[in-house]
């Protein structure tokens, strides 16, 4: 596969780009032959991971949910652990707890044992079955790459992500992510059912007496080295100032859309035009380009936005969704 060079960008970057294309087509067609059907997800989940953050995907049960991140965790070399989210999980059996040990002379020391947070990509299944205390647990390594427990400090592994899983209509015993969680995610990732002939090779694939099982297409080194050349790729003028617009916008105080004025009860931080900036840059890279374009916001503004958002009850009472306003937004920059 051939970039599109720019004589303006280094040749070290083209060339490493180039390379890195290569090895994300194979990664992806890695993935496709164990997750049918999936590719707008994939290609989210692979964008996301190459950003250096990480997702949350949203679908009902059954939809390869599970089996898209350990099939991830596989193709990039990364270690994995799951952790079933249930209302009696504690932080500790998160991130791991200090017990108390006696020597061989008697002398007693705490150990640190550490949790499953400890591993390169974590799924964190149907984590809005947990309580709000437990969801915090996530918080600090979720951002700050290391978790502190009894006072000391204790660095995650490179690279370090989170891929969370929830499930949007089996409310009962669930608590809601709290903002400061959501805005964590740099993706909410929506997962729909399959298409008809997606369905069907799906009953063909998985239920005779062979199974496709994924294979490693490059190591962690290799994904921190992509991740450090997305940050790499240059981002026009255009492309900056379509989204700096989208993301301000996008909040009721700073909006001159009276729609959004009319209708959002709060709208997106910073960190979500972070996120559009080296998300696009990531999805450029995926697509075999060198630098992102206004296409590129426009594809990846409602994973970026949805869960920074929030409609007035008002609006919600008229009918109005987040999906809509976020239409409007982009009909705006267009």
């Amino acid at each position: 596969m051939s970039l599109q060079i720019n004589q303006e960008i280094p040749k070290n970057i083209a060339t490493a780009a180039e390379k890195a294309s290569e090895s994300l087509q194979a990664a992806k067609a890695n993935i496709g032959e164990v997750v049918f059907g999936q590719e707008e997800v994939v290609d989210l989940a692979l964008a996301a991971i190459l950003s250096g953050g990480h997702a949350l995907l949203v679908g009902v049960p059954g939809l390869a949910k599970t089996l898209l991140v350990e099939t991830l965790g596989t193709v990039m070399g990364l270690d994995n652990k799951r952790i079933q989210f249930t209302p009696d999980l504690m932080p500790a059996d998160i991130v791991g707890s200090e017990v108390l040990e006696e020597g061989a002379r008697g002398k007693r020391s705490f150990r640190f044992i550490p949790g499953p947070v400890f591993t390169q990509l974590l799924m964190a299944d149907e984590i809005n079955r947990a309580s709000p205390r437990t969801q915090s647990a996530l918080l600090q390594a979720m951002q700050e790459k290391f978790v502190t427990v009894a006072g000391e400090r204790h660095d995650l592994p490179k690279p370090f992500h989170v891929l969370a899983t929830q499930n949007p209509i089996e409310q009962e015993g669930t608590y809601p992510l709290p903002e400061a969680q959501l805005d964590r995610f740099l993706f909410q990732i929506d997962v729909g059912f399959p298409t008809l002939d997606t369905e069907r090779d799906i009953l063909m694939a998985t239920t005779g007496a062979d199974f496709a099982t994924a294979k490693k297409s490059f190591t962690a080194k290799q994904l921190m080295s992509m991740q450090s050349l997305v940050r790499k790729l240059p981002v026009g003028e255009k492309v900056l100032e379509a989204i700096l617009t989208l993301v301000r916008e996008a909040r009721p105080d700073q909006s001159s859309l009276e729609s959004v004025r009319n209708s959002v009860a709060w709208g997106p931080g910073p960190r979500a035009g972070q996120a559009l900036m080296l998300a696009t840059r990531a999805r450029a890279l995926l697509d075999g380009r060198l630098a992102p374009s206004i296409d590129d916001v426009l594809a990846l503004a409602e994973p970026v936005l949805k869960h920074r958002m929030s409609l007035s009850f008002a609006a919600r009472a008229d009918g109005q969704t987040i999906e809509q306003t976020i239409q409007t937004l982009k009909d705006h920059i267009r």
